[in-house]
């Protein structure tokens, strides 16, 4: 597959498509689940919870936190992660307009 040409496309539409391929794989929307209900973590509880190597939570919380879903503080020798709530609020928005979107089309067309 080629690379994307993003330049070509809205400001909008990367964000969109950034967003949706991060919380597109399954175990990011099982932390970021997780995140919802506890409040906040450190990434022990995350491996207990969600069943993976710690190695692979790491690198999910790395791709959540580098688009700032996601944010972490250390705490001692852990990191306490928690959703980033102005971040949440964009990708709420952004969503619900994008899926908000009526098709408007007279009968079937296909």
């Amino acid at each position: 597959m080629g690379l994307t040409k993003t330049e070509i496309f809205s400001e909008q539409q990367n964000r969109i498509a950034q967003l949706a391929k991060a919380i597109g794989h399954p175990a990011r929307v099982a932390i970021m689940q997780h995140l919802f209900k506890t409040n906040s973590c450190v990434c022990g509880d995350l491996v207990n919870e969600i069943g993976l190597a710690q190695p692979t939570i790491s690198q999910h919380l790395k791709e959540l936190k580098n688009l700032k879903i996601i944010k972490g503080n250390i705490e001692g020798t852990s990191v306490c992660y928690c959703i980033d709530q102005d971040t949440w609020s964009e990708v709420a928005e952004l969503f619900q307009v994008f899926f908000g979107q009526k098709v408007n089309r007279a009968g079937d067309c296909c």
